[in-house]
């Protein structure tokens, strides 16, 4: 079931995301799965703003979430993250369709994101959901900024991509 984030879940949340970060390690990226996770402060502005969902199990505990920003007059995917011990259970996509459904209602045309061009639950998984990489030349200034400061953090030792999907 995905709902709206309570600010109980919130702690859960960062624990989602060290789980879900840990798999870069298994790719050569450590740097990244050592990476800060946020905090509880940073996601609850997520959620008193009505832009955290969460997908919870049976004992309504979260096991995935999304936060998202509106960027560039765009429903912007800040991070979203499943417990590795419910990946390959469509999740994600849930996750990403309920984003979808708030930005349809809120007149907004589509869903971007940043992320890493080819670890394969990056890029490559969501091309599979009709994302596209949007060409450097027609990133706009919120994906601009967004982009320096991923660099600045040192995330681009590894290539990186912005991606867009019409809604």
């Amino acid at each position: 079931m995905i709902r709206l984030a309570h600010p109980e879940d919130l702690p859960a949340l960062v624990d989602v995301e060290v789980e879900a970060g840990a798999l870069f390690r298994e790719v050569g990226m450590a740097a990244i799965a050592d990476d800060d996770p946020g905090s509880v402060a940073e996601l609850a502005a997520y959620q008193s703003a009505g832009r955290a969902w969460v997908s919870v199990d049976a004992e309504n505990r979260p096991v995935g979430y999304l936060v998202a920003d509106v960027v560039d007059g765009c429903a912007h995917i800040e991070q979203v993250s499943v417990r590795p011990s419910h990946a390959r259970r469509g999740i994600g996509r849930a996750l990403i369709e309920t984003l979808a459904e708030w930005a349809a209602e809120c007149g907004l045309p589509a869903l971007t994101l940043t992320t890493f061009e080819s670890v394969p639950w990056n890029a490559p998984y969501y091309e599979r959901l009709r994302f596209r990489v949007i060409p450097d030349a027609e990133i706009g200034a919120g994906l601009r900024s967004i982009r320096r400061a991923e660099a600045a953090r040192g995330l681009d030792t590894w290539p990186r991509v912005a991606m867009i999907r019409p809604l």
